[in-house]
């Protein structure tokens, strides 16, 4: 019933953390399939039909606009599926964290930070893990590939996972007070990315009234910015880096703040409402 307070250390309060969220994140990534081995699998099989699908619309349409890269067409399907995965993922990853009114907080340290942070890294280890293996096997199997600035292209996952994250806190601050419509809309922003993403076009090749479809999600910028470091012929003109980092840090601030105000105000009314 009884026990002495125990005075600890920042160090050992950080590596505390660090531990609770290296175990959370083990049981994020089993919570897909127990299997690490076939949960690979299922992401990897999910990125194939994803290519094979662009793949066949590009066949359809025709290959002129990626001629304009210069560049392998399939390497140029991957480079814009991943960073849309990695973004979609981040922001189901973070909207699904569980809430502050979730049994699982009555279990010290957890807290909403360190969930959201094991969800959103766990998402990134899939995916990059995910990313190297198709690479690979590409490489190995069926044509060599070079990437011209790897280190800069993986950057752009980074952005696009970071953006993902920010945009996925937002729907998380709001989700209490509104979950259902939280949750349609979720829905509406990671469909509209299958074409507002622009994974399926150049964007040098755009007019300027199409590029202001596009323009607004940070998706397009990070996408069309890690297709000039992937290839040697492409230098985009019609996006930046500084927009999506710009816009995410704003976005992360504002979902810190609506969580904060949101767990200030939680009760348990809300959980059994939804």
């Amino acid at each position: 019933m009884f026990q002495p307070v125990q005075s600890r250390s920042r160090w050992d309060s950080i590596f505390r953390t660090l531990e609770v969220l290296y175990h959370s994140c083990i049981k994020n990534l089993r919570s897909e399939h127990g299997n690490p081995v076939i949960g690979l699998v299922l992401s990897v099989v999910q990125v194939l039909v994803l290519v094979l699908i662009f793949y066949f619309m590009l066949t359809l349409m025709g290959r002129n606009f990626v001629s304009k890269i210069r560049g392998d067409v399939v390497l140029f399907l991957l480079s814009g599926v991943f960073l849309f995965l990695v973004h979609n993922k981040s922001v189901g990853a973070v909207l699904g964290t569980a809430g502050p009114t979730s049994s699982m907080m009555l279990h010290q340290p957890l807290n909403t930070a360190v969930l959201i942070a094991a969800n959103a890294l766990a998402t990134l280890y899939n995916q990059t893990l995910v990313m190297l293996f198709l690479l690979f096997v590409y490489h190995t199997a069926f044509t060599p590939i070079t990437i011209e600035q790897p280190v800069y292209a993986y950057g752009m996952l980074l952005l696009s996972w970071f953006t993902g994250v920010a945009v996925g806190l937002v729907f998380f601050a709001i989700k209490p007070w509104a979950p259902r419509i939280i949750g349609i809309a979720s829905t509406v922003y990671r469909r509209a990315n299958m074409i507002a993403s622009g994974k399926m076009v150049v964007a040098n090749a755009l007019p300027a009234s199409m590029v202001a479809v596009f323009d607004w999600n940070p998706l397009f910028h990070t996408i069309d910015q890690a297709r000039g470091f992937v290839f040697l012929n492409y230098n985009p003109h019609n996006s930046s880096i500084t927009y999506p980092l710009y816009l995410g840090l704003g976005l992360v601030m504002l979902g810190l703040i609506g969580e904060y105000y949101t767990r200030r105000m939680a009760s348990l009314h809300w959980e059994k409402g939804q």
